[in-house]
Order: structure tokens, then sequence, then C-alpha cells
């Protein structure tokens, strides 16, 4: 169902889209074991799309993307705080998240920017 909803058409043969449907799933698995609600399910997957897209669209450097995680981040667990867009995590879950984000992404930042800015895809030939 993932596959669909990426609108990934070239599974079988595409190295990036096999790629980025491994780290979505595993995304949203780890947050389904983490009993995140609906609407932090949905800000969780919101947030891995969010930092790819700073690294594929905007280039963004490491250093940069991390900031932007900070600023999504900023002002969880305060009461009156309008400044994050993640306000539904508590400070345990956003430690958590972070801690996820380092290890799947972050830790692997210069393999994820080779996908995107490599020249030309490679095709698997065969699914053998």
């Amino acid at each position: 169902q993932l596959e669909e909803f990426l609108n990934f058409k070239q599974l079988k043969t595409s190295l990036k889209e096999t790629i980025l449907l491994e780290y979505y799933t595993a995304g949203f698995l780890w947050a389904k074991e983490m009993n995140f609600s609906l609407i932090q399910l949905s800000g969780f997957m919101d947030l891995l799309n969010f930092l790819l897209e700073n690294l594929r669209d905007k280039h963004m450097t490491l250093g940069d993307n991390l900031k932007e995680l900070g600023r999504s981040m900023a002002g969880i667990g305060e009461c009156d705080s309008e400044s994050g867009d993640l306000n539904f995590f508590s400070i345990e879950q956003a430690k958590a998240v972070i801690d996820y984000l380092t290890i799947s992404l972050f830790k692997h930042y210069k393999l994820y920017e080779y996908l995107f800015h490599s020249p030309g895809d490679e095709f698997v030939i065969s699914n053998e």
C-alpha cells in the first residue's frame, strides 16, 4: 500500500525507489512500535518526508537539515508554545524521534546524498 501511496512505478528496477520504500516502511513500522497516535504517526511521516525533501530538492547539508529538525522540534513540552510544528509529541517521544533519525537518516546522510545527486540511475536487470 505504501508503494501505491508513494506512486512508485519502477520498484523492481529502480534502486532509488527500493531504498526510499525501505526508508518510509522502516519509519512507519518504528512509529507503530512506539504506539504513536494517528496524529503523531502522521506528523512523524511528514517529518521523514520533510527531511528527505530538504536533502533531495534543496541540497541541504547535514548541518542545515539538523537545524531544520531543531526548528521543527522547538517548543515541545511547553504548554504555551506555538513555535514547534510537532507539539503533539511528549519530550520523551521527541528524544526517541531524534534518536531514530540519527541512526536511520543522519548516520547515512552521505549515502542519501549520493542516491539523490549522483549522475544517472542504475537499473536492476532482473529479479534474481
